[in-house]
């Protein structure tokens, strides 16, 4: 059985919240959990999001039950869910002027048969935590990752670098995108964390840790008020996920 708790806040310095989030109700025939963190101006970042997370979620609801369940087939879905949601995101903002360059970060956790199929393009988080380790299962699409990786930078001063929050890869602004997909366990006693760069950003891992293993139910929200409490700079979202 899996339990999930999810959270979404607007932050101390945003107008509006850009973040958004969908989580299976518990006797759903496939679990499905998304995150976005959506951007551009007006109300496009907002827009991205919600449009991308609706378009995947759909995509998955439609198709799982008629795709081959080996490992394959699943992250082949998970990839076209995406694949379909970058189309709906960059069609939507060519048809409207004020929505040009629109975009989001998109996380999809699709857990079947004690596996997470992990889909992921942006700067939005996934981690999972087993016993006493907490280990982040997605690579950040964004400059300054991509400094750490080529050893330009150390992940230091990755953490403080003036160019953290600019994306190499975002979905809906290109009528193509790439997103990794990959498949890890889910084993009883695991616990998925989804964070938008709202809470990775000024909450710490070993904190993200600690608070979750205390209490996934208030989870949520005690990671929002730690967030805020540092600043709240952007919108944060919070997905907390246990295989009981």
């Amino acid at each position: 059985m899996i339990k999930a708790y999810a959270k979404s806040d607007i932050g101390r310095v945003r107008e509006t919240n850009q973040d958004y989030f969908y989580i299976s109700e518990p006797l759903d025939q496939v679990q499905i959990y998304i995150l976005a963190d959506g951007m551009g101006g007006y109300n496009g970042g907002e827009i991205a999001s919600k449009l991308a997370t609706i378009s995947a979620k759909n995509y998955l609801e439609s198709n799982f039950q008629n795709t081959p369940k080996d490992k394959e087939s699943i992250m082949k879905l998970v990839r076209s869910s995406m694949e379909y949601a970058n189309m709906i995101v960059y069609e939507k903002s060519r048809e409207d002027e004020e929505l040009e360059g629109m975009g989001t970060t998109l996380e999809v956790g699709l857990i079947y048969n004690n596996r997470i199929y992990i889909g992921h393009i942006g700067d939005s988080r996934i981690y999972r935590i087993r016993k006493n380790f907490i280990r982040k299962l997605t690579q950040d699409h964004s400059y300054v990752q991509k400094l750490v990786k080529d050893g330009t930078i150390t992940k230091e001063e990755a953490e403080n670098h003036p160019k953290k929050n600019m994306l190499m890869k975002a979905l809906g602004c290109n009528a193509f995108v790439e997103p990794d997909v990959t498949v890890k366990g889910f084993l009883k006693d695991d616990i998925i964390l989804m964070g938008s760069d709202g809470l990775t950003n000024l909450v710490k891992q070993e904190d993200l840790f600690n608070i979750v293993k205390e209490n996934i139910e208030l989870a949520p929200k005690k990671l929002i008020d730690i967030a805020n409490n540092n600043g709240g700079q952007d919108n944060i979202t919070v997905i907390v996920i246990k295989n009981i």
